[in-house]
């Protein structure tokens, strides 16, 4: 485990996640996480970073063992194209263009404008809108790419996620704000210019380089990946028992049936004998006519 660690920090390190912001814009409740300060700016204390990590990934792992859904939130540039990517390989709902406020706290309304975007790409590419001028399709081509742009990553999204993964806190305020207010577990990259405290899960890391966010995210997803994957074995177990009950008791059910079959075969045999036992009467009978 210690060799796991040391190659884990080694990584961190050559990936710059070490690096804080300048002195003047840090965020004093930073200090348990900050190591040192060289050139004005603050370090990041590695070790710290790997516990966070560590802790943060076998959390996220248990979220998805249990199947709900974990939203990744990364809208700034450096975090854009590879929070779409592990989010989208590990089939988890994701925000990465522009946060519309209300996404959870008004999660209803939201969604009714995916289902006017699903239905509209569905009536364009089933010909129902062959009729309309080529203005109008165009019109409302135009609608559908602003709307996937920005609603894409949570068109599969059919209730409130369980979690959220956020990239750079400070940054993505309005998203932690809603997620607090539904009690929704937030997990998060704080910079040193940020308050630790706002997410439930704090990755003290450096947020605003690509190199930092893509090794803490993939990491991250690695673990999201893990959970899923004992999720799915878990299934698979449970239905190669229930296929052996559902075996025994077709199995029973065939012997229960046989053993009446031939309960029913002996009683008709013995049925059969009964016609013998009224013949003394017909005698009688005869004797009747002489």
């Amino acid at each position: 485990m210690e060799n796991n660690n040391t190659s884990l920090q080694q990584q961190l390190l050559d990936a710059g996640v070490h690096f804080g912001h300048l002195r003047k814009k840090w965020n004093p409740k930073m200090l348990p996480y900050i190591f040192a300060e060289k050139k004005g700016i603050h370090i990041i204390d590695l070790n710290k970073t790997t516990e966070c990590l560590q802790e943060t990934a076998s959390a996220l792992k248990q979220v998805a063992r249990s199947g709900k859904k974990i939203l990744f939130v990364g809208t700034k540039k450096q975090a854009k194209d590879i929070v779409t990517e592990c989010a989208q390989r590990v089939n988890m709902p994701y925000v990465t263009e522009r946060w519309l406020g209300g996404m959870l706290t008004n999660f209803n309304t939201v969604r009714k404008s995916v289902k006017k975007m699903q239905s509209i790409e569905k009536m364009l590419n089933d010909g129902t809108f062959d009729s309309i001028t080529k203005k109008e399709r165009l019109t409302l081509s135009r609608d559908k790419d602003k709307m996937e742009r920005v609603l894409g990553g949570i068109a599969q999204l059919s209730r409130v996620p369980a979690a959220l993964f956020i990239v750079d806190i400070g940054h993505e305020h309005i998203s932690l704000a809603e997620a607090k207010r539904l009690g929704i577990t937030t997990f998060g990259v704080v910079d040193t210019n940020c308050d630790p405290t706002k997410v439930d899960f704090a990755i003290p890391a450096n947020d605003d380089a690509t190199k930092s966010i893509t090794i803490i995210t993939n990491y991250i997803t690695a673990a999201i990946a893990e959970g899923l994957a004992e999720r799915q074995a878990a299934k698979d177990d449970e239905s190669e028992e229930t296929s052996g009950a559902e075996e025994n008791e077709r199995k029973a059910a065939r012997l229960e049936a046989e053993a009446k079959a031939d309960g029913d075969r002996g009683g008709r045999s013995r049925g059969g004998n009964a016609p013998k036992r009224r013949t003394p009467s017909s005698p009688k009978r005869t004797s009747n006519r002489s």
